[in-house]
């Protein structure tokens, strides 16, 4: 038994992807995108995904939300009753009064947004679709989130091809907001906008989680915001968690030769660190068929016989520090400053 408000226990989704064959009956190829993927969440805090495109980052997060089926594998919820439920195991009411308490923000502030619908429909929908609220109840609650948001009122009668991407991405998270959610998924929320406009965004979610105690699971390919906002950071490689650990002791002493080669990209202020780029030889591996052993056999630069013919299981080799490799203990890898 655990604590954790979401514990996420051998978590497989599997595509049929049909290939590009001439012949008319060619069968599907089946693609593993997420290989048994366990972690736990604990409430109030932000764990960042991390890792290339493709790895499988954005595809865990619509399952949690049931955007999308998994294939196998179990989702725990923690209620407010302190009752653990399996979210993906859920249909009907249960199903639709739970997915209230987890929301989610898209990486594309336009595309998530409808552009027949104003701001204040946009921001009002999820309340009138579940519940029972007259017109005044429903104005008040909107202008309320989309204060705190950081939108103005004037703005709630316009439509979205109005706004920048700030803006609009503020109106993605009062959406999500307005049903006070215990967890929110932010898939690349910030990765479409400027940087200057990315650290207003980052800052109001930080505001948010302290004023509401809400939970985040952070998605993203940006390094150096992961380092900024998380409690604890995963890296996925090819549908797989490699490494877990608490940001600061990650960033600094990673375990993983993929997380070294990850940290190698991020930006230092510090002029006499080292900045030398760890460049992976090689393609990506081919998720329909990966290769045999670790998956990070055919880049990594540490690799031996055993690599190629063992997959390592991820197990904690420190208090809240877990990792997928066999030689973790021994390999002396390169981080970067935490401040």
């Amino acid at each position: 038994m655990t604590n954790a408000l979401l514990d996420v226990v051998g978590l497989n989704k599997a595509f049929q992807v049909k290939p590009k064959s001439a012949k008319l009956f060619a069968r599907p190829t089946r693609v593993q995108v997420l290989n048994d993927i366990s972690f736990e969440l604990y409430e109030g805090e932000t764990l960042s995904i991390v890792g290339e495109s493709g790895c499988g980052k954005t595809t865990l997060g619509r399952c949690l939300v049931k955007g999308i089926p998994a294939t196998a594998g179990q989702v725990m919820y923690r209620t407010e009753e302190d009752e653990r439920v399996d979210f993906l195991a859920l249909k009907g009411k249960e199903a639709k009064r739970l997915r209230r308490d987890i929301q989610m923000i898209f990486q594309d502030p336009y595309s998530s947004l409808s552009p027949r619908m104003s701001v204040f429909d946009i921001i009002s929908e999820p309340l009138v679709a579940n519940f029972k609220l007259s017109r005044a109840e429903v104005e008040d609650k909107v202008k309320d989130i989309a204060e705190k948001a950081g939108l103005n009122a004037s703005y709630l009668r316009r439509y979205p091809h109005a706004f920048s991407g700030g803006q609009r991405q503020r109106i993605a998270i009062a959406r999500a907001l307005i049903m006070k959610p215990r967890l929110i998924v932010c898939d690349e929320a910030v990765s479409a906008l400027d940087v200057s406009i990315q650290a207003q965004i980052i800052n109001l979610l930080k505001d948010l989680q302290e004023q509401f105690k809400i939970t985040y699971l952070f998605i993203s390919h940006d390094l150096s915001i992961v380092q900024n906002i998380s409690d604890r950071v995963a890296v996925m490689h090819l549908g797989r968690i490699v490494e877990l650990a608490p940001t600061k002791e990650l960033f600094e002493g990673p375990k993983h030769p993929y997380t070294e080669a990850l940290m190698s990209a991020v930006p230092q202020p510090d002029p006499e660190a080292d900045h030398s780029r760890i460049i992976l030889e090689g393609e990506v591996p081919n998720p329909a068929h990966p290769p045999s052993g670790c998956h990070f056999h055919p880049r990594c630069a540490y690799r031996t016989e055993k690599c190629m013919q063992q997959s390592p299981e991820l197990r904690e080799i420190a208090d809240g520090h877990s990792v997928a490799c066999h030689y973790a203990e021994q390999l002396n890898l390169r981080g970067v400053r935490h401040d």
